[in-house]
């Protein structure tokens, strides 16, 4: 949630007096400001993101966002798994939908799939959320959007940072970045690497990050800007999924097959993108980002058979955008319209291992192409001075295609075709010039990834038995800031999806398949209250109940009225901050995390738990250089916990030799320094 010192701080002396906030969103597509946004929008900026922070996963930034739930912080080679209003859970590795995207540049694929591993906090300079219905300009996988912008070279005083981290299972982080100015263009670049060896057995890491950004002024109303992100990650093991019993015996272990097949990741992805941007073209704005991405990925699962898989990606696109501001019926319309073109073309492999980890043959040989062509269009129509209408359409045509280039076994390509329309609307009312109530409904849908249309049968192609998941997502909110110093962000929602995609694993391997309906209602409550000008409290609530109707599970039972398996029915991050004189702080987190279902049959309750943090630091000025050191400890209880839960896992097999758990880590330290010059 926007800290309130922030939001205040943006709250212009003749803005107050007009009764204007100017602190404005842009991750719905339209921009304009909070208060009159029909949507849960919250706002992260750069202090929440780096201080004292490691900088190593979203959840440490996002964590005090209201209706976000993480999971698998310490498995490198599956990643962060992000989840809000159920959107999400399904996904056993990475993202799934939800719309990820950095510095215009998307990281959600067209089939839907995200990965963030190439992420770089290190740049991060603010971090928009939508929760909810407003997220459907941007099509498939449009739970909710994550749109992260990086530094530009004029955001920071000019010169360099070094930065050094240490701290518990041998975490090692050095990253350096240098910004400057000259005449009308402005560049910084950031440089890190970090090495862990885990709190688990085969779960060491290593990754290189690179990212930079150059921005050219070719006049005052035309920019343009060039990023470039570089990932090198040439190791991210897996110690897979454990047993309770095997919990019990050790927490820390790996799975007898992970360490016998060293199991886990390499990648390397480099991504170049372009924007453009000039308000004088056209009466109004005109913003065009086109990119390209390549990844080149290999992965070797914890168990034998057709577990070693590998692909060489491609994604491109070109996405354009124009705004407006003009009048109808004498009343101000802001509207926005434009059109995304984007393509992914995956050359697949898959191998045959035996449980000595030797290769004994390929099983896939194919090339995955997926093209998304979508036009959208939104407007604002202030109907008065206080109530506003939205109303916004898209329109995708998403093709997947599967190009079989093993043909020994029979031709198994294919394709599939979805043409897709999703709608919103809201009103937005204020009710104070600092004060906001709205109500939205939007419909989403939600198309099977490629890994997602696997065939069970053991046939190659498509499932046919898997279709897209649609939502009917409603919501009322309120937000506003008492004074200067408490702020409050409010949200009720209620989800209707049909033709819920879960997953279910034969045979160690995962597939896909369609629950009947599943239903979402809940609440979202967020907080912050500057009880002085030292003093702070953050609070996250979330409280929802998400179940599963007319579902009979892959074992046969009847799962109607069931939890959806995964989602915790509570959520509760509070965070107490002091600021002191000269850059000296600390804070002292602590979060609840409630119980869930580990599968669709609701027969194994993984517990819930709570989990402390704290951290402080301190700055030292040395003429015109700054030294900041700073320490932090994570599960300060040394709490028993599990990190992630690998949902509907081995569903072959019976209930207590099921691989759920992956432990989460007990206490640990880390402490480092940042020296800037």
């Amino acid at each position: 949630m926007m800290p309130t010192s922030e939001l205040a701080a943006q709250v212009a002396d003749e803005g107050e007096a007009i009764g204007e906030i100017v602190l404005e969103v842009t991750s719905p597509r339209l921009a304009r400001d909070l208060y009159d946004t029909p949507a849960a929008v919250s706002v992260v900026d750069a202090p929440a993101i780096r201080q004292g922070q490691q900088r190593l996963q979203l959840d440490e930034s996002l964590n005090t966002v209201p209706g976000l739930f993480f999971q698998n912080r310490y498995n490198f080679a599956q990643n962060l798994r992000l989840s809000t209003r159920g959107f999400g859970a399904r996904a056993p590795f990475g993202i799934r939908g939800i719309r990820i995207q950095v510095d215009g540049i998307p990281y959600t694929l067209p089939d839907g799939q995200s990965q963030i591993d190439a992420i770089d906090l290190d740049s991060a300079q603010r971090i928009e959320v939508i929760r909810g219905p407003s997220s459907v300009q941007y099509g498939n996988a449009a739970g909710g959007v994550l749109d992260i912008t990086t530094a530009r070279g004029d955001d920071l005083p000019p010169g360099a940072r070094l930065r050094l981290d240490g701290g518990s299972d041998d975490y090692r982080k050095a990253a350096i970045q240098g910004n400057g100015v000259h005449g009308d263009t402005s560049a910084i670049a950031t440089l890190s690497w970090m090495n862990v060896n885990g709190h688990r057995e085969q779960s060491e890491a290593e990754k290189g990050l690179f990212n930079a950004r150059v921005s050219h002024e070719l006049d005052s109303e035309r920019e343009l800007t060039a990023t470039f992100n570089a990932l090198h990650n040439p190791k991210a093991q897996d110690p897979g999924g454990l047993t309770l019993s095997q919990v019990e015996d050790d927490p820390n272990q790996a799975t007898f097959m992970a360490k016998r097949l060293d199991s886990g990741q390499t990648v390397n992805q480099q991504t170049l993108g372009l924007q453009y941007q000039d308000a004088a073209v056209l009466p109004g704005e005109v913003t065009v980002n086109t990119f390209y991405s390549h990844r080149d990925f290999a992965q070797q699962l914890p168990f034998p058979g057709a577990s070693r898989v590998a692909y060489d990606r491609h994604f491109y696109g070109i996405s354009s955008q124009y705004q407006q501001g003009s009048e109808l019926a004498g009343r101000p319309l802001t509207w926005v319209t434009g059109a995304d073109v984007h393509r992914q073309s995956d050359d697949r492999r898959r191998y045959q291992v035996s449980p000595m980890g030797e290769i004994t043959g390929q099983t896939q040989a194919e090339t995955q192409n997926a093209t998304n062509v979508a036009v959208f269009a939104q407007g604002d129509l202030a109907l008065t001075d206080r109530l506003n209408f939205s109303l916004g359409t898209r329109w995708d045509h998403l093709r997947l295609s599967v190009d079989d280039d093993r043909l020994e076994d029979g031709d198994d390509s294919g394709s599939r075709t979805f043409r897709e329309v999703s709608g919103v609307a809201g009103l937005s009312y204020r009710l104070a010039p600092r004060h906001q109530v709205y109500a939205t409904v939007g419909t989403a849908f939600e198309s099977p990834t490629f890994t997602e249309f696997a065939n069970p049968s053991g046939a190659g192609g498509f499932n046919p038995d898997v279709e897209p998941q649609k939502a009917l997502n409603r919501e009322i909110g309120v937000r506003g800031l008492w004074g200067n110093s408490l702020s409050y962000d409010l949200a009720l929602f209620s989800i209707r999806v049909k033709d819920e995609i879960l997953p279910y694993e034969l045979d160690g391997r995962t597939f896909y398949e369609n629950a009947g309906e599943t239903r979402r209602n809940g609440v979202e409550l967020g907080l912050g209250w500057d009880i002085s000008y030292a003093w702070r409290v953050t609070t996250a609530l979330t409280l929802a109940d998400y179940e599963l109707r007319d579902f009979t599970d892959e074992q046969g039972n009847d799962a109607d009225g069931n939890d959806i398996p995964g989602l915790p029915g509570t959520l509760w991050v509070s965070e107490l901050e002091w600021q002191g004189m000269a850059g000296r702080f600390a804070a002292l987190e602590w979060q609840y995390v409630g119980s869930f279902y580990a599968e669709n049959s609701n027969q194994t309750r993984v517990s819930d738990y709570w989990l402390l943090g704290a951290r402080a630091g301190d700055s030292v000025r040395l003429g015109n250089q700054t030294l900041n050191l700073y320490a932090g400890v994570r599960n300060v209880l040394d709490e028993d916990y599990f990190s992630n839960v690998r949902i509907n896992a081995n569903a072959d097999r019976a209930v207590e030799d099921r691989g759920y758990f992956e432990p989460g880590a007990g206490r640990t330290f880390y402490a480092g320094l940042e020296w800037a010059f």
